[in-house]
């Protein structure tokens, strides 16, 4: 808001009202929250109609078009389609227009997901800027800043993308000028903060062009032009003109260039340069039309990146991990929320509740999760005022998710005419008090599953039922967050897509909770361990049997049973010191990880609590700075989970969970879990891009900043591994993550930071972070064949945790009625074979359209008046979760008829595919496709085809999206 008050709001203002007054000039804009804010709340009917007039004459440009530039370290790719959807669907429906290229300048390091899902979005060229500047130099002199990027290696050359890399002068304008000590082409200066001035008289406005200087300045900008053009094979150059909060006052912005470019073209053969104003789709259309043949690139990314030898901005892997925590949050209760109403719309067309608002509610958390996305917000590299911003928006998307979701359940439940048994849904994560409660449990995913979920409770003497009143495995225990509260375990079996009611008695029968029982161990002094006598106290399930040395009381050893496999393991926390005076040399802020020395490890001793029952193990570890420190600094919470008979218990017997409790740090600490193993890893790492593929990481020395530079981000996965075993670690938000050491993996947990350079104090970026937070980690071990069957399903399952709903039963009714019985354990609308994922169900509400002609049309005759959202079109996307070649059977593609998938949802009258964000009707859709060795020749890419009988092959890798539409709609 302060951005739009103090300059956003007259960028598009400005540069429209400019536009209109020279057929030549043009500009590309790029987020669409900023547009839409302007949009909806600034621009006249004179600027919408001037926007329509441009956007038809090609000189304003929408690129990118989502709703931010989003950062592509530590998002998840769930999220990059989401904020891209939004940008679409907003486009689409009120211009008719659709993005075909990219504007990547900003963010951190470039992820190879990115390329492949702006190629499914149907982008015919990619931009990015900032990687590495020892690796661009190199590119820069060796003329490769383009190529044709082969960015996934299952999908390859069917999704390759074009790939330019911006050179270093990056995506600003040169603000030097060897004739004036001002800014250089920057005439309207610089944006102020929170007014602008009354004056109109910017900070470091650029000279004028007059007569005087016209020459000066043009040569300036052409000697620029020459060194740019000698990195490039075209004779073509890109000159992007403006930065960070520009074209505030366009007027002065353009009349210069207006001048400037004028006599440069005027005096072409003395300059040997012609100029002119270009979107970025005419430079692409000019590159492309050269038909020169292009160098392939794989699959590598260009993670981590450093913009000096000692600056790694590799500390915002982990930078304001609550921020990090609750945008994931965010992100699972949306897709849970999304595939609810989709399916109460579907299923009840005659339900109390309003279609309008409750798609409003849901586009409240669809807009503050596609904000966060932002290279400055999930990275939390923003300051803390814009941090509880972006806080309070998600917090405010969740609990109107979370309302509708109540209000749909007492709806459907209230509609069998028994109105008194629901006095009332929280939407409160509350626990269950000393009444009667019923608890609601929604599996989002389209597979079934079995799992625990918690809920805390007030007394230890209860029991739980399900819907036709038998009992559940249940274990209550003390909680290790209150003393007055317990922590009650219920195992749960839900159906894809459904969800089930238990409820929690307040009573004391043959059918009451386990209750777990814990035994506490004596503190132990770490640097004193006596090595002679070794005791091992083990804790077992199916799965596993963990082994923790009681001379320490850390963990030893992990075997897996059923291979006989075993492992030393042992965990311990260290922090990384880092120095804050920048008279003294490199810091750490935000952005940069730039470690003293290497880790030091922080306690000297260990407590231990082993709470064991029939379904949970919980062993918790206490580390304390010595063996008489009052308080702990650090603690994890680790639990093995026991399946009873009758259930299917594979996942859930297979993981280690593990919850750990880190903060407040002493300042300019950053914390990480060091897991040190006796495979022999040869130090190589591997990690994740997004949530979507995996990326090599081998140890690579550097003469400087070492550590730093091998630190990369974990969106969902990592693991290590030697030829029988890998250790992998599943986390539900990201981290840094690092194998500092043969046989290890650390992860980066938490910062604390402080320094005094001027512009993170100007900026308040010290990151100052005071906050205690509690992130989760899977730990999955076994042979290889093993794990791959396992991760993909664990890490959706960890991500995709079931969403409980609490609620009170009025009344001394013991059961619920019959007919609710059969409502709640209904037959699974969905399943979906393990190797694919159910990536979106939803009602996108935007108004897309099956003829692109027609609706251009309508718009252009100005007959596209703002209409009620369209509930007849069910967005549906699939995933194929395996590479080529990952695996014997799950790597294997799979035909869905997609018919039958969705009978639970009603009679399927039509399917059709579209691209990635549903601009696109696949087959009208046709990409440039750029002229390799590999493919000599030139052409348009083709996509394949849905069959008449909505049957599809989906292939490893593949993301597919449908519009589905049903009878009676």
């Amino acid at each position: 808001q302060e951005s739009m008050h103090a300059y956003a709001a007259n960028v598009y203002t400005s540069v429209v009202e400019e536009l209109m007054k020279g057929k030549q000039r043009k500009f590309i804009a790029v987020e669409q929250e900023f547009f839409r804010l302007w949009w909806d709340t600034v621009a006249t009917d004179t600027h919408k109609q001037q926007v329509h007039q441009l956007l038809q004459e090609g000189r304003l440009e929408f690129v990118i078009g989502g709703q931010v530039m989003h950062d592509e370290a530590v998002t998840l790719i769930d999220d990059q389609i989401l904020q891209l959807t939004e940008g679409h669907g907003f486009l689409y429906e009120t211009f008719g227009v659709r993005p075909q290229f990219s504007w990547h300048v900003d963010p951190f390091g470039a992820s190879a997901t990115t390329p492949t899902l702006f190629a499914l979005t149907g982008f015919n060229a990619h931009l990015i800027s900032r990687i590495d500047y020892d690796l661009k130099t190199d590119m820069q002199k060796n003329k490769k800043l383009q190529f044709v990027w082969q960015a996934s290696p299952s999908l390859s050359e069917k999704q390759e993308i074009f790939t330019h890399v911006m050179d270093q002068y990056s995506y600003c304008t040169p603000s030097q000028l060897p004739f004036s000590n001002r800014s250089g082409f920057y005439w309207n200066g610089f944006a102020v903060f929170p007014d602008p001035p009354k004056d109109g008289i910017y900070p470091n406005m650029s000279l004028p062009v007059t007569d005087a200087n016209i020459h000066l300045y043009a040569q300036t900008m052409v000697e620029n032009i020459k060194e740019r053009a000698a990195w490039f094979q075209t004779s073509e150059v890109l000159w992007p003109w403006g930065c960070d909060k520009q074209f505030f006052n366009a007027s002065v912005q353009y009349s210069n260039m207006d001048l400037l470019l004028g006599y440069i073209n005027k005096h072409s053969d003395e300059f040997g340069v012609t100029v002119q104003y270009a979107t970025v789709g005419d430079y692409f259309q000019a590159v492309y039309s050269r038909n020169f043949t292009w160098e392939i690139r794989d699959s590598q990314d260009f993670l981590p990146y450093s913009t000096e030898p000692f600056q790694a901005w590799t500390g915002f892997y982990t930078s304001r991990s609550t921020l990090k925590g609750i945008a994931r949050k965010a992100s699972s209760l949306l897709y849970a929320g999304e595939s609810f109403f989709t399916l109460y719309v579907r299923k009840h067309p005659t339900g109390s509740i309003c279609k309008c608002e409750a798609l409003k509610q849901l586009q409240s958390l669809r807009w503050a999760v596609s904000e966060v996305q932002h290279h400055d917000g999930i990275t939390g590299t923003e300051s803390p005022k814009v941090k509880d911003m972006y806080m309070s928006n998600l917090m405010y998307g969740m609990f109107n998710v979370k309302k509708l979701m109540a209000s749909i359940i007492f709806d459907m439940n209230n509609a069998k005419k028994n109105g008194d048994v629901y006095a009332s849904v929280y939407t409160k994560d509350s626990g269950i008090s000393g009444v009667e409660q019923y608890v609601v449990v929604y599996n989002p995913l389209a597979w079934n599953i079995t799992t625990f979920i918690m809920v805390s409770v007030s007394r230890l003497e209860v029991s739980v039922y399900d819907e036709l009143g038998h009992s559940v495995p249940a274990q209550v225990q003390s909680s290790t967050e209150s003393q007055s509260t317990y922590e009650l375990y219920i195992l749960v079996a839900i159906s894809g897509l459904s969800y089930r009611k238990y409820t929690v008695k307040p009573l004391n029968g043959k059918h009451s909770a386990f209750v777990g029982k814990s035994v506490k161990y004596k503190r132990k002094d770490i640097t004193r361990a006596d090595q002679e006598s070794q005791l091992l106290l083990p804790v077992v399930n199916e799965c596993y049997q963990v082994l923790f040395d009681q001379n320490t009381n850390l963990m030893h050893s992990i075997t897996e049973r059923e291979t006989n496999q075993t492992i030393q393991l042992t965990q311990e926390f260290l922090e990384y010191h880092v120095n804050g005076d920048i008279t003294k040399g490199p810091i750490s802020d935000n952005y940069l990880f730039a470690p003293n020395a290497s880790a030091v490890p922080v306690s000297k001793a260990v407590g231990l609590e082993v709470v064991s029952g029939s379904l949970v193990t919980e062993i918790q570890q206490y580390f304390y700075s010595n063996v008489t420190a009052q308080d702990y600094l650090y603690a994890v919470y680790t639990r093995l989970y026991t399946v009873p008979e009758g259930y299917d218990g594979k996942l859930l017997c297979h993981r280690i969970e593990q919850e750990y409790r880190v903060g407040p740090l002493e300042l300019n600490r950053e914390a990480v879990l060091r897991t040190s193993t006796n495979l022999n890893t040869r130090q190589l790492l591997y990690t994740d891009n997004n949530g979507y593929q995996i990326q090599k990481r081998p140890f690579k020395a550097y003469v400087n900043n070492t550590v730093a530079r091998n630190y990369y981000p974990m969106v969902q996965t990592a693991y290590i591994e030697d030829d029988a075993t890998r250790l992998m670690l599943l986390a539900e938000r990201a981290h840094g993550v690092s194998s500092q050491g043969n046989g290890q993996v650390e992860v980066m947990l938490h910062r604390r930071l402080w320094n005094n350079l001027q512009w993170d104090l100007d900026n308040n970026l010290t990151l100052n972070d005071s906050s205690v937070v509690r992130p989760v980690i899977w730990l999955i071990l076994g042979p290889k064949t093993v794990t791959n069957i396992l991760y993909q399903t664990s890490r959706l399952a960890l991500e995709h945790r079931p969403v409980v709903i609490f609620g009170a039963l009025s009344g001394d009714k013991p059961k619920l009625p019959r007919e609710l019985q059969q409502d709640a354990v209904h037959d699974s609308p969905f399943t979906l074979p393990p190797n694919l994922h159910l990536q979106t169900l939803s009602l996108p509400g935007w108004r897309y359209s099956s003829n692109h002609a027609k609706h251009v049309h309508s718009i252009h005759m100005g007959k596209q008046k703002q209409g009620d959202p369209d509930f007849s079109r069910v967005l549906l996307r699939i995933r194929h979760l395996y590479e080529v070649g990952e695996d014997p059977v799950l790597s294997q593609p799979v035909i869905v008829n997609l018919k039958s998938l969705l009978k639970g949802l009603g009679s399927v009258m039509l399917v059709e595919e579209r691209s990635l964000t549903g601009i696109w009707d696949i087959n009208t859709l046709k990409r440039w496709k750029w002229k390799t060795a590999q493919y000599p020749t030139k052409g348009f890419s083709n996509s394949t085809k849905t069959s008449e009988d909505c049957t599809v092959t989906v292939h490893p890798k593949e993301i597919r999206t449908f519009f589905v539409y049903f009878q009676g709609q």
